[in-house]
């Protein structure tokens, strides 16, 4: 009997492995700080601090919160564009990113892509943008010479770009149409896996529409998986699957879009979720003001890193570090709170 429930407990979780095209462990990523005379390190920013998730193939998963608190770094690291990781794992279809060796290390490029946040300053003034979509599609030998032409073509116009717009400079068009050769250009070497760095939030609002519904359409047709760094909730709550909410290098809480937006638990998650403006002159916001600033990520609090800023904060919030409780359907929620498993509001 005992052997027939493990033999099921681990089919389950070979195919959830199956299901997910990215599984992050443990995630550390500490920067050193130097001083002295000898510019020796005197101590370390704890960028990332101990973060865990997963992403189903074909999802989008969400990470919002305060500028500063590692959404950036976190998108970096898994793509291994910030030098190596200090600890933890992070696994690509079943392989781990940082053991994978330099030969088979430009494949995985083209597999998983980021998208900057700034469309201008992420695109080379000096090359047409033909060019600069072109460019690693040459480098990584996708497409026969003699068909280049029409594949470029041809992923221009998937992103609202025409032909004729290849021999023009990023400086000659609007921040909408950067961001779209910025797509395009992820989108050429036909990846599985997308990382947005907040991709709309220096755009109008009306263009912010527009690249969205860009991304979910391309999203649909190409069957990407994107991880979407924004802190804009009411983007995220439009375009994610899944929100993980991140605060000094940890995340906090992680669950369904529908479940985290209807039922907020942590306390950060519920003050964030107060500044959402409602478009309503005549609704009454009950606003979270959180007090203080946001500690040094050189120097956190000890226990919940939180308890700083938080109005709910307890004597062990002070000194012990709360463990990730499951509050039922995939939603996890990191906070002293909810020690003895019921849910308080």
């Amino acid at each position: 009997m005992e052997n027939s429930i493990l033999k099921e407990t681990e089919a389950k979780t070979v195919r959830e492995n199956e299901d997910n095209i990215l599984e992050v462990r443990g995630l550390k990523k500490y920067f050193p700080i130097r001083g002295g005379f000898f510019n020796t390190v005197v101590g370390q920013v704890k960028a990332i601090d101990g973060v865990s998730f997963s992403i189903k193939r074909g999802s989008t998963m969400g990470l919002v919160g305060e500028s500063g608190c590692g959404k950036t770094t976190t998108g970096r690291t898994i793509l291994r564009l910030s030098g190596e990781k200090t600890a933890g794992d992070v696994l690509f279809n079943g392989k781990e990113v940082y053991n994978i060796p330099k030969s088979e290390l430009n494949e995985l490029r083209t597999k998983m892509q980021i998208i900057f946040q700034d469309p201008f300053s992420s695109l080379s003034p000096r090359l047409p943008v033909g060019e600069i979509i072109g460019e690693a599609v040459k480098e990584h030998h996708l497409v026969p010479k003699e068909e280049y032409e029409d594949y470029i073509d041809r992923i221009m116009d998937n992103c609202g770009l025409q032909p004729f717009h290849k021999g023009r400079y990023p400086h000659e068009f609007s921040g909408g149409q950067r961001q779209r050769i910025c797509i395009a250009r992820a989108l050429a070497l036909n990846p599985e896996f997308v990382v947005c760095d907040e991709p709309v939030s220096a755009l109008d609002v009306s263009i912010q529409a527009q690249i969205i519904n860009l991304l979910k359409d391309l999203q649909e047709k190409y069957k990407l998986t994107y991880l979407f760094i924004s802190h804009d909730l009411s983007v995220v709550e439009h375009i994610a699957d899944t929100v993980g909410v991140m605060y000094l290098g940890n995340l906090v809480e992680f669950g369904n879009t529908e479940d985290i937006f209807a039922n907020p638990l942590h306390p950060y998650t519920k003050a964030l979720f107060s500044a959402i403006p409602i478009p309503d002159p005549e609704a009454k916001m009950n606003r979270i003001i959180l007090e203080g600033s946001i500690p040094s990520p050189a120097n956190p609090p000890e226990g919940c890193k939180f308890h700083t800023r938080c109005s709910q904060c307890m004597e062990i919030c002070k000194s012990k570090v709360p463990e990730e409780k499951d509050m039922g359907n995939g939603h996890k929620v990191c906070c002293h709170l909810y020690d003895d498993g019921a849910v308080k509001n």
